[in-house]
């Protein structure tokens, strides 16, 4: 049986974990080979462990950093084949009052969530215009689409990707290449866990009552499950979204409905 991403390669970022290491086995499931980049080695190697022999290369970077992301693109496809399916899914968040947010935080935050996603793209892309095939997709939030309060640096970020996302999708659609944000709501995983954590210490809850309250949020009363994101991701790196460009779908059990 041939498997529907059968010679495909996938790029992920932050894969080491959550929505990266989610979209690194749906990935690989359907037959593409996958190149796991982020920070830390060895939660890299433990996806790549995971994945057998669809494992690709292992790329220790911080998607801030312009050389180190140009250098990987030009090894990881030496030794892997051309990129096909890009999944910017690097991220951080940083919670505070707007008035007490640091010029430092504010940085920070475009430059992972923002500068990092518009750096991967500019490494890739070429390559995919070139070869007019290729699926450019970026893990926004639905803090992309809608606001929420003392996370104005993280809102400000993702409307940024969005937005990225939607101009460049109109200056490719002709070139064979798709542009998409996936847009998660609350969703179990590593920065949520810091969430609970900053709830816990500012308001003396439990963690179990600050994970119920950020749940409250999806109207399904439950936090979105890393697979669920991925599921999103694999679906537009297939075929059967080859005409979806442009678009910020949320994965949110409705909390934000976009039409």
């Amino acid at each position: 049986m041939t498997l529907p991403l059968a010679n495909r390669h996938a790029f992920i970022t932050g894969a080491g974990s959550g929505i990266g290491a989610a979209a690194a086995v749906a990935l690989a499931a359907a037959g593409a080979t996958v190149t796991l980049a982020g920070r830390r080695l060895e939660p890299l190697q433990a996806v790549a462990g995971s994945l057998g022999a669809r494992a690709g290369a292992i790329v220790t970077l911080d998607v801030t950093d312009e050389a180190a992301i140009a250098a990987a693109a030009e090894h990881v496809e030496a030794a892997h084949g051309p990129v096909d399916i890009l999944v910017a899914n690097a991220g951080a968040a940083a919670s505070g009052p707007f008035d007490k947010t640091e010029r430092a935080t504010w940085d920070a935050m475009l430059a992972v969530n923002l500068t990092g996603v518009w750096l991967t793209t500019r490494a890739f892309l070429p390559g995919m215009v070139k070869r007019r095939s290729g699926r450019v997709i970026a893990i926004a939030s639905t803090a992309g689409l809608v606001g929420y309060p003392y996370v104005a640096a993280y809102v400000a970020a993702k409307h940024g990707v969005v937005g990225l996302v939607r101009a460049l999708a109109l200056e490719v659609a002709r070139k064979g290449v798709t542009v998409n944000a996936v847009c998660p709501g609350f969703t179990d995983t590593e920065l949520i866990a810091q969430s609970v954590a900053t709830i816990v210490a500012k308001t003396g809850r439990s963690a179990d009552e600050a994970r119920a309250e950020l749940a409250k949020s999806n109207p399904m009363g439950r936090l979105v499950t890393p697979g669920e994101v991925a599921d999103a991701i694999l679906w537009l790196a297939g075929s059967g979204a080859a005409s979806i460009n442009g678009q910020a779908i949320a994965v949110a059990g409705g909390e934000v409905m976009t039409g």
